[in-house]
């Protein structure tokens, strides 16, 4: 099991507003992952629960936990995005942000919320053999988009996203980058 602390990017001005953090463990086929989400909620966009979640695009638009996985040696890799409504998407790339693709070996991704007064947690556990088999490491980059609320005008939107992750190793977010990918598991 590796315990982890994400880190907002270096030029986001949320640095102290949230912690952000949580645990990952790997056995045998299963990966599971725990995000824990703490400061002032209200002061975050979160989704509500949806009552039939579903794989849907787009969802680091919001408040959206992700991870991505891969293999030692090989280009290929895949993203995990887990929304606080429930809704969720896998996707598959050949390599850096090329061939991004739907990955069709997960039709759901069930994940336990948890919203208490200062913490957001989610958690779950995926069989990954439909993807990588058992006996093969894993290379991991945990992240999460955080959408603050903004003072919004009916003509513009000013809330904020700022971008955590393990760590940061471009000019600016970017969590495809795999060096990035800092969990070996």
């Amino acid at each position: 099991m590796s315990v982890f602390t994400l880190y907002p990017f270096p030029t986001d001005r949320s640095l102290l507003q949230v912690k952000i953090d949580g645990r990952v463990e790997r056995s045998d086929d299963i990966l599971s992952i725990e995000y824990h989400l703490q400061g002032d909620l209200d002061s975050i966009v979160i989704l509500p629960p949806s009552d039939s979640p579903t794989r849907t695009f787009a969802l680091w638009e919001h408040t959206c936990f992700e991870f991505f996985i891969g293999s030692p040696g090989e280009p290929n890799y895949w993203e995990f995005n887990l929304s606080p409504s429930g809704d969720w998407n896998v996707f598959r790339l050949d390599n850096y942000r090329q061939g991004l693709r739907v990955e069709s070996a997960f039709t759901e991704l069930p994940f336990q919320i948890d919203r208490q007064l200062d913490t957001l947690s989610l958690s779950g556990s995926w069989d990954l053999t439909k993807i990588i088999p058992a006996e093969r490491e894993l290379e991991i980059a945990i992240t999460t988009v955080v959408k603050f609320v903004g003072e919004a005008s009916p003509r513009e939107n000013r809330d904020e996203i700022s971008y955590w992750a393990l760590a940061h190793k471009g000019t600016e977010p970017n969590f495809h980058l795999r060096d990035s990918f800092i969990i070996k598991i």
